[in-house]
């Protein structure tokens, strides 16, 4: 699948903070035959800027595979990170908060065609985001609202480690760009639709963003590692890998405090990969929202971009990643959710891209031996 809260994997090379992608792999029905996790992560931290790796492969809720490579800082330093350490799972979040804002269209709180000028009146009357009282619930769940994306280069600071921006301030930088398309006619990936989702959960929950994550998801799925962050200086609490970045002076910025601000329902979302196998393995298994209400999430618009798959054959093997300028974070995960493969890389590099053709490679090692 290729869904509404995806962009290519390969399209991790775009400077974005969040990105979501999505394909098909075989993951057979009975117990999976898998590779050596230690032994896949070693090679793919042998890949030219790969700082560090962690992964776990989970089946059926029980860890079977675990591993760690390559070093908690850049240049080798501060030995390796903790296989169970926290990590920013990047645009893997517009799955939970598209999670959240179906539980309450199911609950009757909130309506695929409610129209974002009525949910949002400000953002109308304000003239922050163009066309508002044409583009519904559904458009900005499947990313065919049109509405331009706020995280680009020319619009944010990835380096601006300090300052807070509220959502509504993240909305307002899109609306200097011109709209991708009609509001519902193709689709078109942009991190405003995940904001102003975020937002449209605490208009109509009156609680904020992080508390429902917490409420419906976090405590049920027992993630209890699992947070969102914020606000500046909010963090990856506890041990964990750094990622860097370098900017157009050839200054490297240690990026471990990247902003929290730029994240909220788009990508805000720290985690581990225990909690977030959790989170895949519950929504695979139909227990968060009903069958219908999920293929919001899980089928794609007609144009959206897909890969072919993994390792080829039948059933698939979902893949959603996450990613910037200093971290990729991908899980592979059945569709029954049975079977998860959670990772985290963080890099110093100016080719994300790469990285995630060795994840994928990783992945394919892992989950499909001998393919």
């Amino acid at each position: 699948m290729h869904h509404a809260i995806a962009a290519r994997l390969t399209g991790l090379a775009c400077a974005t903070l969040t990105l979501a992608a999505a394909t098909s792999t075989p993951a057979t029905a009975t117990t999976p035959e898998l590779a050596n996790v230690q032994q896949a992560l070693d090679s793919l931290a042998r890949t030219s800027g790969v700082v560090g790796t962690i992964g776990e492969v989970y089946v059926d809720g029980k860890r079977v595979g675990q591993g760690s490579a390559g070093s908690r800082l850049v240049g080798g330093k501060g030995g390796r990170i903790p296989v169970g350490s926290r990590y920013r799972i990047g645009s893997q979040t517009k799955l939970l908060t598209g999670t959240v804002a179906l539980q309450l269209v199911k609950e009757g709180r909130l309506g695929l065609e409610d129209k974002l000028s009525d949910l949002l009146p400000e953002v109308a009357s304000q003239d922050i985001v163009e066309r508002a009282d044409e583009i519904t619930v559904r458009q900005l769940l499947r990313h065919t609202s049109g509405i331009p994306n706020w995280f680009t280069p020319d619009l944010v600071d990835i380096y601006d480690f300090t300052a807070y921006y509220p959502p509504i301030d993240l909305v307002k930088k899109s609306r200097s760009q011109p709209r991708t398309g009609e509001p519902g006619e193709k689709f078109s990936y942009s991190n405003t639709n995940y904001t102003l989702l975020g937002m449209i959960i605490e208009k109509v929950t009156g609680r904020s963003l992080a508390s429902e994550l917490r409420r419906r998801l976090f405590v049920p799925l027992g993630m209890s590692r699992t947070y969102l962050a914020v606000r500046p200086p909010q963090g990856i609490k506890g041990p964990h890998g750094h990622g860097y970045s370098t900017d157009d002076q050839g200054q490297v910025h240690d990026m471990d405090r990247l902003n929290a601000s730029y994240g909220n329902g788009s990508g805000g979302v720290i985690s581990t990969s225990r909690d977030i196998s959790a989170f895949y393995r519950a929504f695979g298994q139909g227990k968060l929202l009903p069958p219908a209400l999920q293929k919001l999430l899980t089928d794609p618009p007609e144009n959206a971009p897909s890969q072919p798959p993994l390792c080829g054959g039948e059933p698939e093997l979902r893949v959603i990643a996450g990613g910037t300028a200093s971290f990729t974070s991908v899980t592979f995960s059945s569709p029954d959710g049975r079977i998860q493969f959670a990772t985290s890389t963080t890099t110093n590099t100016q080719d994300p891209a790469a990285i995630g053709r060795a994840i994928n490679q990783t992945a394919k090692a892992v989950l499909c031996p001998g393919k």
